[in-house]
């Protein structure tokens, strides 16, 4: 059985989706459907079990207690998705516990077991930083969001001279694309711009700011069947671990995502829009990453080399998902 935690979100349920492609109909999703609209993520899945989060962490407590009178079935790999990864949640004690202590505990039930980990780090733990390479010194949170997952990064190199099975870390960069729609302010800015335009309005996005011209503060947007793409090739390759950037290594400006949505929706539905800026949120200032680009060097060194999808092409692609 495969363990994809955060199951019922978006990299989580399309993890769960490749996994059903690949002959997988036993995986065992962990999640919190308290926000039950989640289940349509997993409509089209086929599951062998569902676990909810809070259970699965008693029964993976118990266990490192040595009670293992309901312990947890044979887990081939376990895919740790499920986090709270809200930029804007401030609630620390929340945050520690939710991202970082669920995480130890998986670590350790994995690291017991002999149970691959593959687990979802972010770039929101190079905060203000410039340089976005996989090491200590590149590392300046700017939420405790970016703090909780550098925390856990931390505590995993503390552990890496006595690992007894795989460990990954993916430092995820901007994913956007199908079964995102749950997240509501957090969806992508591609989900945004399709909801403005489908509704009538023009894609809206930042004006001037941090030494960019409207719109052209630029990250590396990463399509979710690229991201996808790479948990399972470390899947297939055990013998590799690390803590890995999972992006294009391109940097590309919101303004290219809304000219795309644009295009796609006068070619083909012939709804006409132009782009709209407004002022630079106050609260954002200082807390905000203008510019991003992973440097995947570490990635293409241990074999993978798969090309990812261009802004113009993942775009088109979660717009004709979307559509269908």
């Amino acid at each position: 059985m495969i363990v994809v935690t955060g199951g019922a979100g978006f990299i989580g349920a399309n993890l769960v989706k490749a996994l059903n492609a690949r002959g997988h109909q036993d995986v065992m999703v962990v999640d919190d459907l308290t926000d039950g609209t989640k289940f349509v993520n997993l409509a089209d899945c086929s599951l062998g079990d569902y676990l909810d989060k809070h259970e699965f962490l008693r029964r993976a407590r118990n266990e490192l207690r040595g009670d293992t009178s309901e312990r947890l079935p044979p887990i081939e790999a376990i895919f740790h998705e499920g986090a709270c990864s809200d930029t804007t949640e401030w609630d620390g004690k929340f945050m520690l516990e939710n991202n970082f202590e669920y995480s130890k505990v998986l670590f350790h039930l994995c690291q017991r077991r002999g149970i691959p980990l593959l687990y979802a780090s972010s770039a929101a733990t190079y905060g203000g930083s410039d340089v976005f390479f996989e090491a200590p010194e590149y590392e300046k949170p700017l939420n405790v969001y970016g703090y909780s997952k550098r925390l856990f990064d931390q505590y995993v190199r503390q552990h890496w001279h006595s690992l007894t099975s795989q460990v990954v870390g993916f430092r995820y960069f901007n994913v956007y694309g199908p079964r995102e729609q749950h997240k509501g302010k957090m969806a992508s800015v591609a989900f945004h711009h399709h909801t403005q335009v489908t509704q009538g309005q023009n894609p809206r996005l930042f004006g001037a700011w941090d030494g960019f011209d409207a719109g052209m503060q630029s990250r590396d947007f990463v399509y979710v069947g690229d991201a996808v793409a790479v948990n399972l090739w470390f899947l297939d390759h055990p013998e590799h671990s690390g803590i890995f950037n999972l992006g294009t290594g391109r940097a590309e400006p919101f303004k290219t995502i809304a000219e795309s949505v644009i295009a796609y929706y006068d070619r083909n539905q012939g709804i006409k829009g132009q782009i709209e800026y407004i002022a630079f949120p106050e609260e954002l200032k200082g807390r905000y990453q203008s510019y991003t680009r992973a440097d995947i060097s570490r990635l293409r060194e241990v074999g993978y080399d798969a090309e990812f999808k261009t802004v113009a092409e993942g775009v088109g692609a979660y717009l004709e998902w979307l559509n269908d």
